[in-house]
């Protein structure tokens, strides 16, 4: 799979739209995917002929998304999401290392089909494990991944999501926690 063309525009009433496009190399596929942030996406998919350039068609996507005013959200405008699962060991165990995979597959799922944004990583440590976002809707983000964690049984008792604005990555605050009050730490 080729590089993945992510916009966003507002309407007029301000709701938060997105269109994104990649070329898929294993199925010959150009694939479009598109709606409403936060709810769940439309996607078309067309054969593409043999020798046809991938490069080209996200040029003209890309192209057609500008022309019809959409735009891409700078990393500095979008916010650092990170659900942060408390583990029972400082390093982790096995059990928690497939934790953090599920979790990283599930999310990124949740988050990519409702233009939420993109998992960047995750790490274990400190008796916790992170996996790290980054998100336009930092909301419907935070929503979008309680709902996956239910869903998933990722040990939602012990889920906390903290955000901050990427351009001040030093500024999370807890957006949900297991315990009333609870604090945050990476």
């Amino acid at each position: 799979m080729s590089g993945i063309i992510r916009m966003y525009k507002r309407d007029g009433e301000g709701v938060l739209h997105f269109r994104e496009a990649w070329f898929d190399d294993a199925d010959q596929h150009f694939v479009i995917n598109y709606g409403v942030v936060g709810h769940q996406s439309t996607t078309d998919a067309a054969a593409v002929e043999e020798g046809t350039s991938a490069a080209g068609l996200l040029a003209a996507f890309e192209a057609q998304c500008e022309e019809d005013g959409y735009t891409v959200i700078p990393d500095s405008e979008q916010f650092r999401v990170v659900a942060q699962f408390a583990l029972k060991s400082k390093d982790g165990t096995e059990r928690d290392r497939h934790l953090e995979q599920k979790a990283k597959e599930v999310i990124t799922a949740e988050l990519a089909w409702r233009g939420l944004g993109v998992v960047e990583g995750s790490g274990m440590g400190n008796s916790r494990l992170n996996i790290f976002c980054l998100c336009p809707d930092v909301n419907k983000a935070v929503n979008a991944i309680k709902v996956c964690a239910r869903a998933e049984d990722l040990d939602f008792t012990k889920l906390t999501i903290a955000a901050a604005p990427a351009s001040d990555p030093d500024a999370f605050k807890v957006k949900h926690s297991p315990r009333q009050g609870g604090g945050f730490t990476l």
